[in-house]
């Protein structure tokens, strides 16, 4: 299950290699920093060797159709980035439960905090593609070894969870040590939604 965010991205990266990677499209009241970038996303999971499958799924309908997704693919095993959120690991294991495929969270049960310096670690190069108003400063920034540091102190004085995980804020992973070549984007605009901010890239 792969959005082009950092944690699905890890995620993989920790399991070492999947097969396919399925991203789902929801209906969200606020458009999703994912969806609108939809296309970069794909360009740099094609990048790391990650095949993608994407599915429109229909509110109110979401498991159901993710269901008949995984068993038109044959899923056997099924992986995801989900880390504290118990509501998420609850709505995945039922989901694999249905599709027969054993559920895989390599991430489950990180401290945040040292999760994200780990992803860094590691050579994920996120951008951030959207945020809450309170660190919007960051948004279009990539984060590194060099500036994560900052970046994190920020979010815990503005009472954010520095890996972003309930949605305050959502990255672009555009290298990593999977990817053949680095995502080459192009900032074109910031849009405002409320009190969050999207950045548009192509």
């Amino acid at each position: 299950m792969v959005s082009g965010g950092k944690d699905s991205f890890y995620a993989v990266m920790k399991v070492g290699y999947i097969d396919i990677g399925v991203m789902l499209v929801y209906e969200f009241p606020r458009p999703s920093p994912h969806l609108i970038n939809i296309g970069k996303s794909i360009e740099s999971l094609l990048n790391a060797n990650i095949p993608v499958v994407v599915k429109s799924v229909r509110k109110g309908v979401e498991k159901i159709e993710t269901i008949d997704m995984l068993r038109r693919l044959s899923a056997t095993e099924v992986v995801a980035g989900d880390v504290y959120i118990d509501e998420h690991l609850k709505y995945m294991e039922e989901v694999a439960k249905e599709v027969g495929a054993t559920l895989i969270e390599p991430l489950w049960g990180e401290d945040p905090e040292d999760l994200v310096y780990k992803e860094i670690e590691d050579g994920v190069e996120p951008l951030l593609i959207g945020t809450s108003n309170n660190i919007s400063n960051w948004i279009g920034v990539e984060l590194n070894i060099d500036n994560i540091n900052s970046f994190i102190d920020q979010c815990k004085k503005s009472g954010i969870d520095p890996l972003g995980e309930k949605g305050e804020y959502h990255t672009l992973v555009v290298n990593s040590p999977m990817h053949i070549k680095k995502t080459r984007y192009r900032k074109i605009d910031i849009v405002e939604y409320d009190d969050y901010r999207i950045l548009i890239v192509i």
